[in-house]
Parts: C-alpha cells; structure tokens; sequence
C-alpha cells in the first residue's frame, strides 16, 4: 500500500489560549465552578502547557458555552461533513485522483454520530461512486488513524480496492463539557478542531514521493479502558482523562515498537523520522522519557500542539502531512 495524497482542514477560526481564558470568565459556567477549578483552568490557559492557539468550529468563543445536547450535536452535523470533505479534496488533489476513481471510503470521528453517518454525507459532497464502499469508524479515540489505516490496507491487499480514502475528523469543541473534575478541566484546554486525509492506493503515484505502507503492530488492553474514554452524561459527551494516562500511553508504545521493529528486523538506531500524537506536553515527554528519544525528534508533533492543540485522530496525519513537506 502506497500513501498517494496527504491533507488537513481546520476551522477558519483560531483563539489563542489567553482568548479561551479569558471567554471561559465570562461564561456562564464559570461561577458554578470551584475556585480549585479556577485555578485549574487559569494554570493550564495561562501557563506553558505546550499549546498555543487552537482552531475551534465557532464564529465566536461565547458560542462555544452553548452547552447544551442540541448545541453540541448542531456544531458537530454542520461542521464535520464539511471538514472531512475539505480534507478530502485536497488530498484528492495532491494524489492526481479523481472522485470517481475512489474504490472505499473509511472516515473516523468520536465526537459525534450520524446515522447514516459521515460517510454518506462526504460521498455526496465529493462526487464518489455510487458502489463506493463506505465504513464509518467510531468509538476509537485519539488513535483512530492507525486502524483506518490498517482497514484501508486490508482492502487494498485483498484486491477489492485499488483506491482508499481515509478520513478522520474531529470536532472536539462538539464535545466540550465542564465541571469540577480536573481531568475535564484539562480536556476543555487541550482539544482543537481539524481534520485529515489520506489517498492510499495499491501502487505508488508516478508524480510523487514513494511513501510506502509496510507493516503496523497493535495492542488492546482493557484493564485500562477506563482511565481516558468519553462516558455520556447529561445527553453529552464528558472526557474522562486521568493522572496515569501519559506514563501508560508511553509503556504502550514502547512495547507495540519493539514488535513493529522486530518484524521488520530494524533497530531502534535506524529510525530517522517519529509521527508521535501528543495528547498533551506531558503525554510527548512521557514519549521521549521511554523511547530515550531527544526534544529535536519529536519536535514536528510539538509544533502541530502548540499550534492547533490536540485535535485528537487526526493529529498524526497533521505531523505526517508537515515531515513529508519538511523532507521532499
């Protein structure tokens, strides 16, 4: 499997964190909160927590306290069809691809549902077949892109696709929630908006760099599901994120590396080039403490953080998207 065209979208809109602190005082929620919540969220907005500006599908910061099940639903059906979609074309046009020729469609979202979901909506928009073969992917979180990926290369190995679209959007302010738990307060200052998109074909363009796909690892672990997971709570969506998340997230990839390597009888030594997702400044140093890596390697993934926050699945395909332009 070869990656052919490589995109991202965000909302037109950017806020600095300072922005963000300063709209969350004038909110309406701000007084039910605890003073500790105050200090919380005045800490994170207002320090150096790795996260400068990020892009949030409002017209206005007030919009973004409308916090109500009908709000957050509205912001999350107008907004990620056409995020997804602007993803979309533009990877289509760096692929040299027409709609027409896309054999599959794969998108990933957790922050919202659709039913007929986002597929049905981003087909439309782009003009693909109508024998297209469409999956909506959902309820996998922040590392939603490698399974997209991996469905796209099964397809594409079984010969039942030549051509995949492979989408994955979130519009995390849709699932914005506040009270006084610290771990929802962190969530609401770390989660921007965007999306990404990948053409992966079963031969590598003739008019691009060779970007070949060759082998992923994976790991379920469910004793731990429920340290970072979205529970319903109120007709919304409420983060639940906790202190042992960024050392867990580290072991994890450290153990699923080993593997990969091992398959591809590579030494961690040989390793030029790191797309890391960085839940946070503390999930990349948690990275760089376990891996021995040093801030220069992983410093594409701090960039896409401080710029656009953790815009959860998408946010390897923002660091892939600028390692390629920074190497071509």
């Amino acid at each position: 499997m070869y990656l052919n065209g490589l995109a991202t979208a965000v909302p037109p809109r950017r806020f600095t964190q300072a922005e963000c602190w300063t709209a969350l005082q004038q909110s309406p929620q701000f007084s039910r909160l605890s003073p500790r919540a105050h200090t919380v969220l005045r800490k994170v907005l207002s320090g150096d927590n790795g996260i400068a500006t990020r892009h949030l599908a409002v017209a206005e910061l007030a919009e973004a306290f409308m916090l109500t099940p009908d709000a957050l639903h509205e912001r999350f059906a107008h907004n990620a069809p056409a995020l997804a979609t602007q993803a979309a074309e533009r990877a289509l046009v760096a692929a040299r691809l027409k709609p027409t020729e896309v054999d599959a469609v794969l998108i990933s979202t957790c922050t919202g549902y659709l039913c007929p979901g986002l597929t049905s909506y981003v087909s439309e928009r782009l003009g693909l077949r109508p024998d297209v073969q469409a999956l909506d992917l959902v309820g996998q979180g922040c590392g939603a892109a490698l399974p997209n990926l991996r469905t796209a290369e099964a397809l594409i190995a079984s010969g039942r696709a030549q051509h995949v679209l492979s989408v994955c959007v979130e519009i995390c302010s849709a699932a914005f929630y506040l009270d006084n738990d610290p771990g929802v307060l962190i969530s609401a200052c770390l989660f921007g908006d965007g999306a990404g998109a990948a053409v992966l074909s079963a031969q590598p363009a003739a008019h691009a760099r060779r970007v070949e796909w060759l082998a992923a690892e994976s790991a379920l672990d469910p004793a731990a599901r429920d340290l970072l997971r979205f529970e319903q709570r109120d007709g919304m969506l409420r983060n639940i994120l906790t202190r042992p998340v960024p050392a867990l997230a580290a072991r994890h990839a450290e153990a699923i590396l080993g593997k990969a390597l091992a398959r591809q009888q590579l030494t961690h030594d040989e390793i030029t080039g790191w797309i890391m997702h960085a839940g946070g400044r503390e999930v990349l140093a948690a990275l760089r403490q376990q891996l021995g890596l040093g801030e220069s390697e992983l410093r594409l993934s701090a960039d896409v953080l401080r710029e656009f926050g953790n815009v959860s699945s998408p946010f390897v395909l923002f660091v892939l998207e600028r390692a390629l332009a920074q190497n071509t």
